[in-house]
Protein backbone atom coordinates (compact mmCIF):
# COMPACT_ATOMS: atom_id res chain seq x y z
CA UNK A 1 0.00 0.00 0.00
CA UNK A 2 1.30 3.41 -0.93
CA UNK A 3 1.74 6.20 1.59
CA UNK A 4 -0.47 9.26 1.41
CA UNK A 5 2.50 11.33 0.16
CA UNK A 6 3.28 8.86 -2.64
CA UNK A 7 -0.37 8.74 -3.65
CA UNK A 8 -0.64 12.53 -3.62
CA UNK A 9 2.54 12.91 -5.71
CA UNK A 10 1.24 10.38 -8.23
CA UNK A 11 -2.15 12.06 -8.51
CA UNK A 12 -0.49 15.48 -8.83
CA UNK A 13 1.80 14.19 -11.57
CA UNK A 14 -1.11 12.65 -13.45
CA UNK A 15 -3.12 15.86 -13.11
CA UNK A 16 -0.24 17.88 -14.58
CA UNK A 17 -0.11 15.45 -17.50
CA UNK A 18 -3.86 15.85 -17.93
CA UNK A 19 -3.26 19.58 -18.22
CA UNK A 20 -0.77 18.80 -21.01
CA UNK A 21 2.36 19.42 -18.91
CA UNK A 22 4.96 16.72 -19.56
CA UNK A 23 6.83 17.63 -16.36
CA UNK A 24 4.14 15.67 -14.50
CA UNK A 25 6.12 12.54 -15.39
CA UNK A 26 8.82 13.65 -12.92
CA UNK A 27 6.32 13.22 -10.07
CA UNK A 28 5.47 9.65 -11.08
CA UNK A 29 7.43 6.62 -9.93
CA UNK A 30 8.39 5.00 -13.22
CA UNK A 31 10.37 2.15 -11.65
CA UNK A 32 9.19 -1.47 -11.74
CA UNK A 33 7.70 -0.99 -8.25
CA UNK A 34 6.06 2.24 -9.39
CA UNK A 35 4.53 0.41 -12.35
CA UNK A 36 2.87 -2.20 -10.13
CA UNK A 37 2.04 0.34 -7.40
CA UNK A 38 0.19 2.47 -9.96
CA UNK A 39 -2.58 -0.14 -9.95
CA UNK A 40 -3.30 1.08 -6.40
CA UNK A 41 -5.11 3.85 -8.30
CA UNK A 42 -7.99 1.38 -8.63
CA UNK A 43 -8.35 1.46 -4.84
CA UNK A 44 -8.17 5.27 -4.89
CA UNK A 45 -10.93 5.35 -7.52
CA UNK A 46 -13.07 2.67 -5.85
CA UNK A 47 -15.32 4.92 -3.69
CA UNK A 48 -16.31 7.04 -6.69
CA UNK A 49 -16.72 3.98 -8.90
CA UNK A 50 -18.89 2.24 -6.30
CA UNK A 51 -21.35 5.14 -6.28
CA UNK A 52 -21.76 4.74 -10.04
CA UNK A 53 -22.14 0.97 -9.78
CA UNK A 54 -24.77 1.27 -7.05
CA UNK A 55 -26.81 3.79 -9.05
CA UNK A 56 -26.68 1.70 -12.21
CA UNK A 57 -27.31 -1.58 -10.34
CA UNK A 58 -30.39 -0.05 -8.73
CA UNK A 59 -31.56 1.05 -12.16
CA UNK A 60 -31.01 -2.13 -14.17
CA UNK A 61 -30.87 -4.85 -11.51
CA UNK A 62 -33.96 -6.58 -10.12
CA UNK A 63 -35.60 -3.75 -8.12
CA UNK A 64 -37.33 -6.20 -5.76
CA UNK A 65 -34.32 -8.35 -4.91
CA UNK A 66 -31.19 -7.25 -3.09
CA UNK A 67 -29.34 -10.28 -4.47
CA UNK A 68 -30.22 -9.23 -8.03
CA UNK A 69 -28.95 -5.70 -7.48
CA UNK A 70 -25.82 -6.96 -5.71
CA UNK A 71 -25.12 -9.41 -8.54
CA UNK A 72 -25.49 -6.55 -11.02
CA UNK A 73 -23.10 -4.39 -8.93
CA UNK A 74 -20.46 -7.16 -9.06
CA UNK A 75 -20.90 -7.52 -12.82
CA UNK A 76 -20.63 -3.75 -13.32
CA UNK A 77 -17.45 -3.72 -11.21
CA UNK A 78 -16.03 -6.55 -13.34
CA UNK A 79 -16.79 -4.61 -16.52
CA UNK A 80 -15.21 -1.37 -15.29
CA UNK A 81 -12.07 -3.00 -13.87
CA UNK A 82 -11.76 -5.09 -17.04
CA UNK A 83 -12.11 -2.00 -19.22
CA UNK A 84 -9.40 -0.36 -17.09
CA UNK A 85 -6.85 -3.19 -17.08
CA UNK A 86 -7.34 -5.34 -20.20
CA UNK A 87 -6.54 -2.59 -22.76
CA UNK A 88 -3.25 -2.05 -20.88
CA UNK A 89 -2.49 -5.76 -21.25
CA UNK A 90 -3.23 -5.46 -24.96
CA UNK A 91 -0.95 -2.43 -25.21
CA UNK A 92 1.83 -4.40 -23.50
CA UNK A 93 1.61 -6.94 -26.31
CA UNK A 94 1.75 -4.42 -29.16
CA UNK A 95 3.92 -1.65 -27.64
CA UNK A 96 7.30 -3.09 -28.74
CA UNK A 97 6.06 -3.62 -32.32
CA UNK A 98 4.47 -0.16 -32.41
CA UNK A 99 7.72 1.52 -31.40
CA UNK A 100 6.45 2.74 -28.04
CA UNK A 101 7.94 0.02 -25.83
CA UNK A 102 10.27 2.55 -24.19
CA UNK A 103 7.31 4.69 -23.09
CA UNK A 104 4.94 1.87 -22.13
CA UNK A 105 5.65 2.13 -18.38
CA UNK A 106 5.26 5.91 -18.54
CA UNK A 107 1.86 5.53 -20.15
CA UNK A 108 0.57 2.80 -17.80
CA UNK A 109 1.61 4.65 -14.64
CA UNK A 110 0.18 7.95 -15.90
CA UNK A 111 -2.97 6.27 -17.22
CA UNK A 112 -3.69 4.45 -13.98
CA UNK A 113 -3.42 7.58 -11.86
CA UNK A 114 -5.33 9.65 -14.44
CA UNK A 115 -8.10 7.05 -14.43
CA UNK A 116 -8.46 7.50 -10.68
CA UNK A 117 -8.86 11.24 -11.19
CA UNK A 118 -11.40 10.64 -13.97
CA UNK A 119 -13.43 8.40 -11.66
CA UNK A 120 -13.70 11.28 -9.18
CA UNK A 121 -14.47 13.79 -11.95
CA UNK A 122 -17.37 11.56 -13.00
CA UNK A 123 -18.69 11.31 -9.41
CA UNK A 124 -21.18 14.22 -9.71
CA UNK A 125 -22.84 12.49 -12.68
CA UNK A 126 -23.00 9.24 -10.67
CA UNK A 127 -24.55 11.05 -7.71
CA UNK A 128 -27.13 12.72 -9.96
CA UNK A 129 -27.95 9.35 -11.48
CA UNK A 130 -28.29 7.86 -7.99
CA UNK A 131 -31.02 10.33 -7.09
CA UNK A 132 -32.62 11.08 -10.47
CA UNK A 133 -33.70 8.70 -13.22
CA UNK A 134 -31.09 8.32 -15.95
CA UNK A 135 -33.63 9.59 -18.49
CA UNK A 136 -33.71 12.96 -16.71
CA UNK A 137 -32.29 15.58 -19.09
CA UNK A 138 -30.11 17.11 -16.36
CA UNK A 139 -28.59 13.71 -15.54
CA UNK A 140 -27.90 13.00 -19.22
CA UNK A 141 -26.40 16.46 -19.81
CA UNK A 142 -24.16 16.24 -16.73
CA UNK A 143 -22.95 12.79 -17.78
CA UNK A 144 -22.19 13.91 -21.33
CA UNK A 145 -20.35 17.06 -20.26
CA UNK A 146 -18.23 15.24 -17.69
CA UNK A 147 -17.52 12.45 -20.16
CA UNK A 148 -16.38 14.99 -22.77
CA UNK A 149 -14.15 16.68 -20.18
CA UNK A 150 -12.67 13.33 -19.16
CA UNK A 151 -11.90 12.47 -22.80
CA UNK A 152 -10.11 15.80 -23.33
CA UNK A 153 -8.06 15.32 -20.17
CA UNK A 154 -7.24 11.72 -21.06
CA UNK A 155 -6.19 12.75 -24.57
CA UNK A 156 -3.89 15.42 -23.13
CA UNK A 157 -2.41 12.95 -20.61
CA UNK A 158 -1.80 10.41 -23.36
CA UNK A 159 -0.04 12.92 -25.59
CA UNK A 160 2.09 14.22 -22.71
CA UNK A 161 3.00 10.75 -21.40
CA UNK A 162 3.68 8.84 -24.59
CA UNK A 163 3.91 11.49 -27.28
CA UNK A 164 2.25 9.36 -29.93
CA UNK A 165 -1.26 8.85 -31.31
CA UNK A 166 -2.14 6.13 -28.81
CA UNK A 167 -5.31 7.76 -27.51
CA UNK A 168 -7.63 6.57 -30.30
CA UNK A 169 -6.38 3.00 -30.11
CA UNK A 170 -6.75 2.81 -26.34
CA UNK A 171 -10.19 4.43 -26.52
CA UNK A 172 -11.37 1.87 -29.07
CA UNK A 173 -9.79 -0.99 -27.09
CA UNK A 174 -11.56 0.18 -23.92
CA UNK A 175 -14.91 0.33 -25.73
CA UNK A 176 -14.42 -3.14 -27.22
CA UNK A 177 -13.61 -4.58 -23.78
CA UNK A 178 -16.47 -2.65 -22.16
CA UNK A 179 -19.12 -3.78 -24.63
CA UNK A 180 -17.70 -7.28 -24.82
CA UNK A 181 -17.77 -7.76 -21.04
CA UNK A 182 -21.26 -6.25 -20.82
CA UNK A 183 -22.52 -8.73 -23.41
CA UNK A 184 -20.65 -11.63 -21.76
CA UNK A 185 -22.06 -10.76 -18.32
CA UNK A 186 -25.60 -10.06 -19.55
CA UNK A 187 -25.71 -6.36 -18.73
CA UNK A 188 -28.32 -4.42 -20.69
CA UNK A 189 -28.49 -0.64 -20.85
CA UNK A 190 -31.31 0.88 -18.74
CA UNK A 191 -33.31 1.85 -21.82
CA UNK A 192 -33.29 -1.78 -22.95
CA UNK A 193 -34.73 -3.11 -19.69
CA UNK A 194 -37.96 -1.18 -19.83
CA UNK A 195 -37.49 0.27 -16.33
Amino acid sequence: MLSADETYASLTGAWRLMLGKADGLRQLDLSADGFWNSFFAIVVAAPALIVGWVGLANEIGDPNAFAGRFSMLIRLATVDIGAWVLPLVGLALVAPRAGIGGRFVHYVVASNWASAIIAWIMLPAALIRLFLPSANEFAVLASLLLFALSMILTWRMTNAAIGRGVFAGMFVASLVVLFGLEALLGIAAPSETGT
